[in-house]
């Protein structure tokens, strides 16, 4: 049986991605891609890696095929998925949201990062959160929603959260930090990350040969960072922009706790193989390894290094990762799997280009 499936804004970088993943998808049939700034135009001819592979062409992003649809993937700027998940939730319609609208728990923390009231904030409580290595619970709730045959809304976790919390959340949750320190987050993210539309920062005379800080101490992937690690008011994120198509990687310092001074980096990398023992997609490198994002472009694979430095008490935790696959739409179709009964894996990229 093949699932109906659409993506609401096509034409972006993760929009696209998702378009490159659905076709290649053997239980998706993709029947419809949105775009209010192109209908009518061929996906093909926006994107010619597609030519040949598919002649769907946009329609608006109200196209009424999509309230048939079995699911929906939205990747929409937050705020845009407000509008749109009820009226879809309302005709039966799964909804996959790459957005951060219904990622945050409370609604008036998002208010306080987005600057604008969350207007469906009931949602906030049955929405299920999408990062599959750390959240199986609420997918497996998700799941038995759509076996009792009831939609269900994912809110895809973010890119820089995914990574930062891949690489930190086993050692918080295992007890390793010590109580109330700061988490230390030094993320860098290829020029995808910030979208398709061009800006002074990411136009290429600006991007090329530069690597710097931007929304220091003020980055809104930071409360999400906090709310899956359990850290509120202790991380400090500092995104960097580098001159990559594709690709982040973050680097996360934690003060480890007096009882986990005696933990070598092999412990770590023994107990952080075993956390993830049952997750196909996070793949923890030995001892002395460390990740590059060359090495995870175009996967949903997150690849995690660890390194304990005893002389200073502290943990070093880095993740790689494709930002546009598994930090958006790689982790969309992952949490479609598992909601629809695929395995997780199905469809997906795994192994990068080895050069």
């Amino acid at each position: 049986m093949a699932y109906r499936v659409g993506v609401v804004g096509a034409a972006g970088y993760a929009g696209a991605e998702l378009v490159r993943l659905l076709l290649a998808h053997p239980d998706f049939e993709l029947a419809a891609i949105t775009s209010n700034a192109d209908i009518n135009v061929r996906f093909a001819d926006v994107y010619p890696a597609f030519a040949g592979e598919t002649d769907l062409a946009f329609t608006a992003h109200d196209d009424p095929v999509l309230e048939s649809l079995d699911a929906v993937f939205l990747a929409v700027p937050h705020t845009a998925a407000m509008g749109m998940v009820p009226g879809l939730l309302s005709h039966g319609v799964s909804v996959f949201d790459l957005s951060a609208d219904y990622r945050l728990d409370d609604p008036d923390v998002y208010e306080a990062w987005y600057a604008t009231p969350h207007t469906s904030p009931e949602l906030l409580k049955t929405r299920a959160f999408g990062l599959p290595e750390l959240y199986a619970e609420d997918l497996a709730s998700a799941r038995a929603q759509h076996v009792a045959g009831e939609p269900a809304l994912i809110a895809c976790a973010g890119c820089y959260p995914t990574a930062t919390s891949l690489a930190a959340a086993p050692a918080l949750r295992m007890g390793w930090c010590r109580a109330q320190s700061l988490i230390v987050v030094d993320a860098i993210s290829g020029v995808t990350g910030a979208g398709k539309g061009c800006t002074s920062r990411t136009h290429f005379c600006s991007a090329d040969e530069s690597v710097e800080a931007y929304g220091v101490c003020k980055h809104r992937h930071t409360p999400e960072i906090e709310q899956i690690l359990g850290a509120r008011d202790r991380v400090i994120f500092t995104p960097h922009l580098a001159p990559l198509k594709r690709g982040l990687l973050s680097t996360v310092t934690l003060q480890l706790d007096e009882d986990a001074h005696a933990l070598s980096t092999e412990d770590a990398v023994r107990a952080y193989e075993e956390f993830y023992a049952a997750s196909p997609l996070a793949k923890v490198l030995p001892a002395g390894a460390m990740p590059s994002t060359s090495s995870v472009v175009g996967t949903c694979s997150c690849q995690i290094g660890l390194a304990v430095d005893k002389r200073t008490g502290v943990l070093v935790a880095t993740a790689a990762i494709d930002n546009l696959c598994k930090g958006a739409a790689g982790q969309a179709v992952q949490c479609a799997n598992i909601v629809l009964g695929l395995d997780e894996r199905r469809g997906l990229p795994l192994v990068g280009m080895p050069v």
